[in-house]
């Protein structure tokens, strides 16, 4: 297993597409420094009676936009690549079991997310909260403790939507596909909750896996209407979407023919 986890990591780090990914991951984590920038001169700005009503997305709010489609990405590609190149044959003549390539393929890419994830929200924020320093926006002013345990569940659940896209990549095979369904669980999925009549609409909306990680531990300082779910909820629903698509994948990757 460790052979295969090293093969894994070697192929991983020596693709365009792995370093382009980081690279969209590092553009979010500097526009997190603009975003701030931005909000001390919109605060500065406002009359003092303003002030006290005036709220702001907090510093990471770039990064928990684009991490979720670069998890989706990564999560996809490193699958649906091999079998688009033909290389799976190759890969698999070289390591027969196949459920061990299997973990060692969604584990590598699971624990890059993570990590490039929780740098650069750490990052982010940490520069976001020094140039708004003292100014009493309430996203920007939360304790250490429960701003620590917000980022680690932002970096948890883009490592669980990159075990979902992995999983999902290994039984569609394709990229395309992967991609838009992907794509379409993340971002038009939400709208289309939001047709329905209430409260299926929120209901619906709550449990989709892009508004898990705010029902689990939101940003402090935020509004408290991220969804329906209790945290102990959305942490068990956030856990049964990756294993049912990473069983489901190694379900597929095991039994098929490459």
């Amino acid at each position: 297993m460790i052979d295969a986890l090293a093969a894994e990591w070697y192929k991983l780090r020596t693709i365009r597409s792995t370093f382009a990914l980081l690279g969209t991951v590092a553009a979010f984590m500097l526009l997190c420094v603009v975003w701030s920038w931005y909000v001390t001169r919109y605060w500065d700005g406002l009359p003092a009676a303003r002030k006290a009503t005036a709220t702001a997305a907090p510093a990471e709010q770039p990064l928990a936009v684009a991490l979720p489609v670069c998890a989706v990405l990564l999560g996809a590609l490193t699958v649906t690549s091999e079998y688009a190149h033909g290389m799976v044959r190759t890969t698999l003549a070289v390591l027969p079991n196949r459920l061990a390539l299997y973990a060692a393929k969604g584990g590598v890419a699971a624990a890059t997310v993570l990590a490039a994830s929780l740098t650069a929200l750490a990052a982010g924020t940490a520069a976001g909260n020094a140039i708004v320093g003292d100014r009493p926006v309430a996203t920007f002013q939360g304790s250490v403790p429960d701003v620590a345990v917000h980022l680690l569940w932002l970096g948890l659940t883009t490592s669980a939507i990159t075990v979902i896209a992995f999983g999902l990549g290994a039984v569609l095979r394709s990229t395309a596909t992967t991609l838009t369904a992907g794509m379409a669980v993340l971002f038009v999925a939400p709208g289309l909750a939001q047709l329905l009549p209430s409260p299926w609409d929120e209901r619906i909306w709550s449990a989709l896996p892009g508004s898990l990680s705010n029902q689990i531990a939101a940003a402090p300082g935020s509004p408290t209407d991220h969804g329906v779910l209790a945290p102990s909820a959305a942490i068990a629903l956030l856990a049964a979407y990756a294993v049912v698509a990473f069983a489901g994948g190694a379900l597929s990757f095991t039994r098929r023919d490459a």
